[in-house]
């Protein structure tokens, strides 16, 4: 394979191009469905980065991208902000539904 000839998208290809419209949807989906939302990006290793959303109703849930950057813009496009942290008022406003809980506690008693 002569150089140049790999046609396979790189994270900064991706970033400078498109981001995927699936994830962009998504998070627009999400932000409009519980009153806005803010994002905390996470790095997950050469899986890519996991998107966490919280809700302004504290619902929340998550989506992949495939690098920090992506996950940046995505959120960026989809006009939801970015936060550096896990800050106290933002966990604060998290709420964990009913299943979360009862899956949790099935971990802790199957320990």
């Amino acid at each position: 394979m002569a150089d140049g000839s790999d046609t396979t998208p790189t994270a900064e290809q991706t970033v400078a191009g498109q981001t995927p419209n699936g994830l962009v949807a998504g998070i627009q989906s999400f932000a409009a469905g519980h009153g806005g939302a803010k994002a905390v990006i996470e790095y997950v290793g050469k899986r890519g980065a996991r998107i966490v959303l919280v809700g302004e109703d504290g619902v929340w849930a998550d989506q992949f991208a495939e690098s920090t950057d992506v996950a940046r813009l995505a959120c960026a496009k989809a006009g939801v902000a970015v936060e550096n942290e896990w800050e106290r008022e933002l966990m604060d406003q998290m709420r964990p539904s009913n299943d979360l809980w009862q899956s949790m506690s099935r971990r802790v008693l199957a320990r």
